[in-house]
């Protein structure tokens, strides 16, 4: 019985017995809250219903509470409800009743912590979206590992998900990268605004051996070939990279394809047609202030070329009419400002403002022994994807980026992350879930094996307090993953699976899986042994279905 399966039955009991002493039942919420109690003495679970819904209904608490308590105790599956204080209800439940769950999880799966409260929702995430003027720095890297995950997420939980990297190939930027490639390539220092780094120069020595009469062209014709050849190949630099690190996209799109194809133009005519941009002092201006921003902006500047924001607007129109409801950005520290005009070019443009939604990312640093590492030898300023996963390895630099929340800055120590001992987060779960699979080869190898059909366990055997641990802890998961999908927070999963991994070491440590073997042989299998080799079965699922939505591997040796 999981907790979900609890609250289904704690509403109808309380709308049962609301009727019944001649209250509105109406009030009762359809999910009330269940949750694990601080104090495991006062049992399984515990709900505040009486305390949310019984002045609505037009009793008070504690008598609700009461009401309910006895109700829920005559349930199949409880053994005991009480009420406490003012009107909480705390609730243990029958070892069989709670064990049921086990085999649910194995029927289920790897689709275990599923749902399907975004089934038809079409999602667009697009994150990272790095220019490809140089490698992805620790702040791409945050969302490379966050923004896969968060995809994951929201596609267990039945969303159709497009990932995808906006590839900003148009703009002053491209200009400043291809002229540092040309000053690199005749061995000049880097340009005033350019980029340093040796990745410059590799790129600049690329470009010169597939065009070894380069220098011929004239001026133009060089900075053309450079910014072409040299954005591409810094682009498939970049996405080798970000395969390498197990993010994929589905989509990679080239901000320049909507000027060529006429999208920004098209745009911009809309926005004049419906009055939302007019022009003053020789630009064009967006009403943005009409829609939240707190001011205008210009779109169309005095020179006649189109700002920054004109291709977000395009970009935005592109989306939705590619048939996304949801329209998710994940932008770095740097970004807040975008929040409102993104909403408010949206809504100009006569959509839905809450079909766009930013989430911003704060910085990462890199620390080994106790202090900040600088500079990367490869990109010359900052600290790369490259340099994180050369560092600590692609499990522990995912691990490490998705273990907090977004809204707060992230040192990731060095020293931990690549440390073998229960203090780094990565190890310890891996261990787990390599422990689990080495219980399974010893159960092979001593020729023990669950029945098929699983409904033969006497699953009565868990009432160790471990085990009732184990299972309510496997039982959380897929509201986690919900409430993680819900409000974009991944790193749910991952202190989610630290918690599996610490209550199954719990369980492991104290109650005897197989049979033991003694001097004179091996002890009798017995229906424990089963059961709780069936509860470890469940465990390994539930950790490898966690790291799985992290994109974290599930090692089986260790």
């Amino acid at each position: 019985m999981t907790p979900a399966d609890l609250s289904v039955i704690i509403s109808g009991a309380a709308r049962t017995v609301l009727t019944d002493h001649g209250f509105d039942a109406s009030v009762v919420p359809d999910s009330p809250t269940v949750e694990r109690p601080r104090n495991p003495e006062h049992g399984d679970y515990a709900t505040n219903i009486a305390l949310q819904t019984a002045k609505k209904a037009g009793t008070n608490p504690r008598e609700l509470g009461t009401w309910l308590a006895e109700a829920l105790a005559a349930t199949d599956g409880i053994d005991e409800a009480t009420v406490a204080g003012p009107g909480f209800i705390n609730i243990r439940l029958a070892a069989d009743a709670q064990a049921r769950l086990v085999p649910e999880i194995l029927a289920a799966g790897d689709t275990y912590g599923s749902g399907d409260e975004y089934a038809g929702q079409k999602i667009n995430l697009e994150f990272v979206s790095a220019n490809p003027t140089g490698p992805i720095h620790l702040g791409g890297t945050r969302w490379a590992a966050v923004g896969d995950s968060l995809g994951r997420i929201l596609v267990a939980r039945g969303a159709a998900v497009t990932r995808e990297y906006y590839f900003n190939d148009h703009g002053t930027q491209i200009d400043r990268f291809a002229r540092s490639l040309v000053a690199a390539a005749k061995g000049l220092p880097t340009p005033e605004d350019g980029y340093g780094g040796e990745y410059i120069k590799d790129i600049a020595d690329q470009v010169i051996a597939a065009n070894p009469d380069w220098a011929d062209g004239d001026d133009a014709a060089v900075q053309e070939l450079f910014r072409s050849e040299g954005v591409e190949l810094m682009f498939a630099h970049i996405k080798r990279t970000l395969a390498e690190f197990g993010t994929e996209f589905d989509v990679f799109f080239h901000e320049n394809s909507l000027f060529e194809s006429g999208a920004v133009d098209r745009a911009i005519q809309t926005l004049k047609d419906n009055g939302n941009l007019y022009e003053a002092d020789g630009a064009w201006w967006l009403r943005s202030s009409n829609f939240g921003d707190d001011k205008d902006r210009v779109v169309i500047k005095s020179d006649g070329n189109a700002a920054y924001i004109a291709g977000d607007i395009a970009y935005i129109a592109d989306k939705i009419d590619r048939g996304h409801n949801l329209c998710i950005y994940m932008l770095g520290a740097d970004h807040h400002g975008y929040i409102s005009r993104l909403k408010a070019a949206t809504a100009a443009l006569g959509y839905d403002p809450d079909q766009v939604e930013v989430l911003i990312g704060q910085m990462v640093n890199l620390v080994q022994d106790g202090k900040a590492v600088r500079m990367s030898k490869r990109a010359g300023t900052v600290i790369t994807l490259d340099d994180l996963v050369e560092a600590i390895g692609v499990d522990a630099a995912r691990y490490a980026l998705i273990r907090s929340s977004v809204d707060s800055s992230l040192d990731i120590d060095m020293d931990l992350w690549t440390s073998q001992t229960s203090d780094n987060p990565v190890f310890y779960v891996q261990y787990a879930h390599a422990r689990l699979c080495s219980l399974a080869r010893k159960a092979a190898d001593q020729g023990v094996e669950l029945p098929t059909d699983l409904s033969e366990l006497d699953l009565s055997q868990l009432s160790h307090e471990r085990e009732g641990d184990l299972i309510r802890t496997l039982g959380e998961f897929p509201g986690v993953v919900a409430t993680a999908a819900e409000l974009r927070e991944p790193h749910r999963i991952a202190r989610y699976a630290e918690h599996l991994a610490g209550t199954f070491h719990r369980f492991y440590d104290v109650c005897q899986i197989l049979p033991k073997k003694t001097d004179d042989g091996t002890e009798e299998l017995a229906p424990v042994h089963l059961a709780r080799l069936a509860l470890a079965r469940a465990s390994r699922v539930v950790l490898a279905n966690a790291l799985g939505l992290i994109g974290v591997s599930a090692p089986e040796r260790m």
